[in-house]
Formats: C-alpha cells, structure tokens, sequence
C-alpha cells in the first residue's frame, strides 16, 4: 500500500521520472561474447550513435579500469544475413574479424591497427564465422544477392588474411546455419533447411571431416525427414557431436552418433535448452573438458544459466536473478555471462567457483549508466488463462507502480496487453525501463506469451500453425478480459499493441473482436497477401506454416487480413514504420491508415526515415514512444502530467 500522505491522481495521468529520453540516456545493448589472451571482448549497441554496434574489450581482473572501445565511428559490427543478422565478430590471438553493417564485408583487425577488408566490395553478406586455425582461414554463412531472385545460402571458408568471395563447401538446401569445427580441426558440423520450414520446424543436422584440400568429405545426414528441429551443433574434446533437438517436444540435449540421438542427463524436466533461430551464430550451450554442460535453460517466459554436471547427475542454477541469458563463455578460470535480471538492468558478470552453492559474482559493465530505485520497478505476477478448448495462455503482469502517488479508490488501471514478434518468439519479464515508462504513469501491462510462443515445447509453438490471427487474437482478448475480472484494469480502457508480427496480432484483434478501445501497431502486417510476395527469404514462406501455402489458400490470406475486414475497425489506431524496412515493408502500414482515415477512424501515422525492421536511433525512440503515450491520451482522454509533442491524429473530433 502506498502512503494516505502521497497524491490521489488517476491512472494513466501519473507524473513519473522515467522519460522517453531518459529510456535511450546512458543505454547500450551488450552481445556477443568472446575471451581471448585474458581479455573479455563483447559487441556494444549504442541508441545515442543511431544505433551503432562496435567492439569492447576489458582485461580479466581489472575492474577499475574502463573497457576499451576498439572501433571509431562509422565503423558498424553488424551482420545482415536473414535480415535478422547474429554472430559478427570472432577473436582469435589478438586478430579480430567482423562484419561491418555498412557494407557487409568482413574486416581483419590486428588490435591496434586499422582493420583490413578480406572480402570483396559486393551483394554478399557474412555471419557466424567460425575459426579453422588449421588451415588459416574462417567457415562462415554466405548469403549472395548477387544473382536474380532469391539470395543464395552456402557454407564457405574465407582465407583468414587474404581477399576472397569465399569456396562453396557446401550448398542446395535453401538455408545453412550454424557452423561448428570439431576442436581437433578434423571435422564440421552444420544445420540446413528447406523452403517451407524455418529453422524450428525442420532441419538436418550434417557433418562431415575435411580432406586434404580442406574440401569436404564424408558428408553425413544425421536425422533425414525427422520432422524436428535440430540447432546448434556442438563437438567435445574427445570429438563426440552434440545437437539441440525438439524431438521429445522440448528443445533438448541430444549426443549423436550417425542417426542415433542419445538423450543426455540431467535435464530439467518441462524446459527447453535452446530457441528459436532467429539469428546465426547463437549457442545455448558449452561442453565443458571434464564432461559438464553449462547450459540456458528456458522454463516459460523464465530463461537461466544451469551447470548440468553428468558425473553427479546433478543440476545447479548459476544465475538464479536472470530472466533472460544473452551469451556466455568461459575462458580458464571464469566463466563470462551476459543476463537480463528482473530487476535491475542488464549486466555483463564473470562467475566463479561453480562447484559451491552460491558462485562469486562480479559485474564487468551494465547496460545502463543508471538505474531506477526499487520502489519504482514493479512486483511481477506469472500469469496463466484459460483460452480455446481446454487449453491456456501465459503471459506476465506488470502493475502500476509509482510510489508518489495513489490512484481513487475503486478504481482500475489502463491495460496495455504487449503482442511480442516473430510471432515465433517470447516475452520475458526482465528489467524494462520501456516498461516501466508505462507502469510508472498508471497504466497496467499483460506481457503476452500467446499460443505460439516459445519457452512452453514444440506443442504449445505449433498451436498457432495454421491459426495466426485466430488464436493470438483469442488469447490477447482473453487475457485482457481476464486480467479486468480480476479487476486488475479497466475493462473500457484496454489497449493492444505490438511489433512486427505482434503488429499483425495489434491489427488483428481491433478487426476481428470488440474488446479493445485503441491499439498501436509497429511496422505491423495488414495484408497477408502483400507480404507473401513481397518480404525477405527467410520469411518469404513463414506464412505457409502460420497461416497456409500460397496461392492454394489464398481464402485464408484474405480472411485473416485486417485490411480486407474495416467493417470491424471502430477504435483509434496509431502506426510507427521505418521507410527502410526490408521485413516488414512500408507500405502495409501506409495502406491500412490510407483505409481507416477514408473510413472516419482516428489514426495517425509515424515514419521515420533511415529506420529498419525496429528502431535503433535514439531520437526516434523517442518520438515513437512519446507519440504513442500522446496519442492514447487524447483517444481515451487520459489527462497527462506533463506536455508532450502533437502528432496528427486524423478523424478525431478536438
């Protein structure tokens, strides 16, 4: 309970220090780990630098010191490979390679000296390369874009200081990923994938050992037309592979040997090790050289790092705060982790002495400058509903928190239900300062795991196949609904919104239910149709599995487009798109407010120039997000505490 002393304001009108500029101030984003001559490197986003990624470094032990930044502006560290990107920087005996974004070439980077590119200027990409010392050169995921139609995938090895395209080792499925050489040199291992799947329907684990020539040999199909999804292969020192299958319905551990997959223990039971790839490069997990796995465990919208030690068939938590791990590595005597805790910002730690119960903590750099007063981040709650027949959702609530003020009693909060993206993917309850923006001025948030989301088994991610727009959108409105039986909002005050897929579900649901009262959708989908002929490879046949192949289902595509459905868009809609997405395209968010604004319905629509699929500049970060609190308090009379930007809202009455 807050003080009787503290003011009585309703909600959504509460006055709060956490600003939208205060969001970007000081913020950067941490990645991708490496260790190497006792120093720990990462890559660094930076919102204040439109964005930019560079390379850090800090050596082992001295935590006084700052860490040192290893590239200047322009320089970029970014991948584009499936859009998406991953893994783009490798560091081996003081030599650096990374892909730098501007032109997609990798750079060779002796520390100290200026990098030198080794491949040519040219429609190719790179990502998730991998070290073969043995023969001075990098494996790595090629995407060309040099021919007609649509790019090319191979497996290639670039000589490590030298200029070349690459050799195709290996090539024809329509994906390669995940690149992985046996410690010894001798071997390799990789996953691929066909058209109509994405890499958590199905794909092929392979292998194969080098020949003199460094060419392939031996080429093995481990699990042909199994029906699973097989990610991140692994080798141990004594040369046995290791992959993540889903096989069992949870993404598990799994070592191999020709077509048979041997179950590892200990696992925890109802849990996944692993995720979906969206990115190249990503492990989530190591084998350690006495046989012990340090592994990310993901339970629901929860995911740690675990110690798996097979000798005592025992399990430990190493990082029991976290609620997300974005990588982990582990160099002689310290083992370096990047977490989102669920209460403060995220951090990069090392960690040491495992064995114990509790391990040494020390913090290397956060991700923020500051953080906000406990009293201000508020008491989660995992949530679970029922939805459809006999099944649930999940999802996390944030209550309004503020400890300044109190709302009238009586009376509940705004509910902002938040739609995550892929819409294979999941929202977990770390430390959000976006969040909290919201929560902070009296609005309640339900963080949505809906039927589809990962972190819950293969079942609970293939409930939406075939069904997108139907049961998302019964589990955003079942949630909401539920959330104001409890009287946890208020039920004439509901808003949906989402990004990029959860974009789609925003749209969805103000077109096909009466639930919500406003909505806004980042660079979200309108018509199905459109996109499916017009986005990017990786996902140029996602739609096949969410909703149903094309043209054969064309009926779908038009069912199930909110553009084809303005007869059920009666509430206000606000649209934020980057003129430069190549996922999702401008013109699904042009045409659908060309539709509602000739239809009568307030809507506003937001562009920012240079922005892709979401926004990376810190001052349009800004405006996005002051532009929504603007627009849902003049759509649903919210009285601010303080003045806000305009933005033009067309169709609604002054």
């Amino acid at each position: 309970m807050k003080s009787s002393s503290t003011d009585t304001v309703e909600y959504g009108g509460w006055s709060s220090p956490v600003t939208a500029e205060s969001i970007v101030q000081g913020s950067r984003g941490l990645s991708t780990l490496a260790v190497d001559n006792g120093y720990v490197y990462w890559v660094e986003s930076r919102p204040l630098e439109g964005g930019r990624s560079t390379i850090m470094r800090k050596k082992k032990g001295q935590s006084d010191t700052a860490a040192e930044e290893l590239l200047a502006a322009p320089w970029n560290v970014r991948t584009r490979v499936h859009e998406y990107g991953g893994r783009s920087m490798l560091v081996s005996n003081g030599v650096v390679w990374f892909t730098h974004f501007n032109d997609q070439r990798i750079y060779r980077m002796v520390i100290g000296e200026a990098p030198v590119a080794i491949t040519p200027e040219d429609k190719i990409r790179f990502g998730a390369c991998e070290l073969d010392a043995t023969r001075d050169r990098l494996i790595c995921i090629r995407e060309d874009h040099r021919s007609v139609g649509e790019p090319q995938n191979t497996l290639v090895a670039v000589p490590a200081n030298g200029m070349s395209e690459g050799e195709v080792l290996f090539e024809g499925p329509s994906f390669v990923s995940a690149p992985s050489l046996s410690l010894d040199g001798k071997s390799i291992a990789f996953i691929a994938w066909n058209h109509p799947n994405m890499p958590w329907d199905n794909t092929t684990l392979w292998s194969a050992n080098f020949d003199t020539d460094g060419k392939l040999e031996g080429l093995t199909e481990h699990n042909p037309n199994t029906g699973e999804s097989a990610i991140d292969p692994q080798w141990d020192v004594e040369g046995n592979l290791y992959v993540l299958s889903d096989r069992n319905n949870w993404w598990s551990l799994y070592q191999v040997s020709g077509t048979e997959f041997t179950l590892l223990s200990p696992q925890p039971e109802k849990s996944e090790i692993g995720g979906p790839a969206w990115q190249v490069g990503k492990h989530y997990y190591r084998i350690r050289q006495d046989g012990s796995i340090l592994a990310q465990v993901v339970q629901g919208a929860i995911g740690q790092l675990y110690l798996l030690d097979r000798k005592s068939n025992t399990l430990h938590v190493l990082t029991p705060e976290s609620a997300a791990i974005e990588d982990f590595v582990e160099s002689d005597s310290a083992l370096y982790v990047i977490q989102d805790p669920q209460t403060r910002p995220g951090e990069l730690i090392t960690l040491s002495d495992l064995s114990g119960d509790s391990p040494k903590v020390n913090i290397v750099t956060s991700s923020s400058d500051s953080a906000l007063s406990p009293d201000w981040v508020p008491t989660i709650q995992e949530v679970s509903f029922p939805v459809g027949d006999n099944a649930k959702a999940y999802g996390t609530y944030f209550p309004p928190t503020n400890p300044d003020v109190n709302a009238p009693e009586g009376s509940a909060p705004p509910l902002i239900v938040m739609i995550h993206g892929g819409p294979t993917s999941k929202a977990s309850p770390t430390y959000s300062v976006s969040k909290y923006f919201w929560t902070s001025r009296g609005f309640g948030i339900l963080d949505l795991n809906y039927r589809g989301s990962t972190g819950y088994g293969r079942e609970y991610r293939h409930a939406l196949y075939g069904e997108w727009g139907v049961t998302d959108v019964e589990d955003a409105v079942a949630g909401a609904q539920w959330l104001a039986d409890q009287g946890l909002a208020d039920a004439d005050k509901l808003i949906i919104r989402g990004g990029s897929a959860g974009g789609y579900t925003t749209l969805a649901a103000l077109a096909f239910s009466d639930v919500f009262k406003a909505g806004a959708s980042h660079y979200g989908v309108s018509d199905l149709e459109a996109l499916a002929g017009d986005t990017h490879k990786f996902e140029s046949r996602y739609l096949d599995q969410v909703i149903g192949p094309y043209p054969e289902r064309k009926d779908l595509y038009i069912e199930r487009s909110p553009i084809h459905h303005l007869d059920g868009f009666n509430v206000p809609l606000l649209l934020l798109q980057g003129l430069d997405d190549k996922v999702v395209p401008p013109n699904q968010s042009e045409m659908i407010f060309e539709a509602l604004k000739d239809k009568g319905i307030p809507t506003a629509y937001v562009a920012f120039e240079g922005e892709g699929h979401g926004f990376r500049k810190s001052e349009n970060i800004v405006t996005a997000l002051n532009a929504e609190l603007y627009f849902y308090s003049q759509v649903l009379g919210f009285k601010l505490a303080e003045p806000l930007p305009a933005i033009d809202i067309v169709g609604l009455e002054k």
